[in-house]
């Protein structure tokens, strides 16, 4: 089990900044839309590794995050459990780094996200996130017989939410 970061940078349009995963090869995430950020460095706190990261990513330095939960997830594959701390940001320094080594940074709106190529349990957290909700416990379950690609079980604050099975 590993610790990561996952940070959606808001702009003042309503738009998230969005990484699509094309671009590394064995990549768990390959195709995907998601935000930026990446795992923990040794001896790395949260915030620390949600500055690194999204600097590393993007060439912005953050001003100013919300921590917003942490999600837990579940894999087949060994080594790939991990805890993901969940961040927003609305406060940023610098240029956009054009060639992003993960894969192409977007701003998409809000309301298109869901329209995106994503994990399914990506849009559980989503909605939590566009309802403001206070900070949360999320456990995503990809551990299925078939493979780690469909979720079939995710848990909110110690409730169980229905899922596409």
């Amino acid at each position: 089990m590993y610790n990561s970061t996952l940070c959606y940078l808001e702009n003042a349009r309503g738009e998230y900044l969005m990484l699509h995963r094309v671009k590394k090869k064995a990549d768990i995430n390959q195709g995907k839309w998601i935000g930026v950020g990446g795992k923990f460095e040794e001896g790395e706190s949260p915030d620390e590794c949600l500055r690194r990261e999204v600097f590393e990513e993007t060439g912005l330095t953050l001003t100013d995050w919300r921590f917003r939960g942490v999600v837990t997830f579940l894999c087949n594959d060994s080594g790939s459990d991990q805890f993901m701390y969940l961040f927003t940001a609305a406060g940023w320094t610098g240029e956009m780094n054009p060639d992003c080594g993960e894969g192409e940074l977007a701003w998409v709106p809000k309301e298109r996200v869901p329209e995106l190529p994503l994990w399914e349990g990506d849009l559980i957290f989503l909605r939590l996130l566009a309802r403001d909700a206070p900070p949360f416990l999320l456990t995503l379950d990809y551990r299925t017989q078939t493979g780690g690609d469909r979720l079939s079980r995710a848990v909110l604050n110690g409730q169980e939410l229905p899922v596409n099975r």
